[in-house]
């Protein structure tokens, strides 16, 4: 990975490597979304945050790809790549995590279950050492958290993915 940019930040230059990554808006019958609670390894006093399933891409891999492959390795869902059709949100993101700075260009998928038991046997070794927990949210709750959650607009993202796409696209019941 190459330098995205030079960003001046507080009187310093900060380079951040370029990423692309791709997210999954997980949710139940009940319309619950999941996110797991992680902080940053490199530094630990920041405190935590909830986030969706997914991550990074690797060389030569779609979004989409990318979000059936991570769905798989943090909860133990499988599902086919064609069950993710379209991104329901896009972003692009810089921050921090173990000591890199990155520029992330993100997307994200809507996948409905009626239910699922998760299992974080497939997380990575960072993920073992940087996730602590996980739980299910209802839009209200997110909305009226005092915790941190990314993207900060999670919750109208959750709200325009749930009412914009037909409930049947993004994922079969389980």
């Amino acid at each position: 990975m190459g330098v995205v940019g030079d960003v001046w930040q507080s009187g310093a230059v900060t380079r951040y490597t370029p990423r692309r990554a791709a997210r999954v808006l997980l949710v139940d019958q009940a319309d619950r979304l999941l996110l797991f609670r992680g902080f940053d390894p490199a530094q630990p006093q920041g405190g935590r945050w909830w986030f969706t399933p997914g991550g990074g891409l690797d060389p030569g891999e779609t979004y989409a790809d990318g979000a059936a492959r991570e769905l798989a390795e943090e909860t133990g869902l499988r599902l086919p790549v064609a069950e993710f059709g379209e991104p329901v949100h896009a972003d692009v993101i810089e921050f921090s995590f173990d000591g890199v700075s990155y520029r992330q260009e993100q997307r994200f998928f809507l996948v409905r279950v009626a239910a699922h038991e998760v299992d974080t046997t497939g997380f990575s070794e960072v993920e073992r050492g940087s996730v602590d927990g996980y739980r299910w949210w209802s839009a209200e709750e997110l909305r009226s958290t005092a915790e941190r959650c990314y993207p900060p607009d999670l919750p109208a993202v959750l709200t325009r993915a749930l009412t914009d796409v037909p409930a049947t696209a993004g994922g079969a019941p389980c």
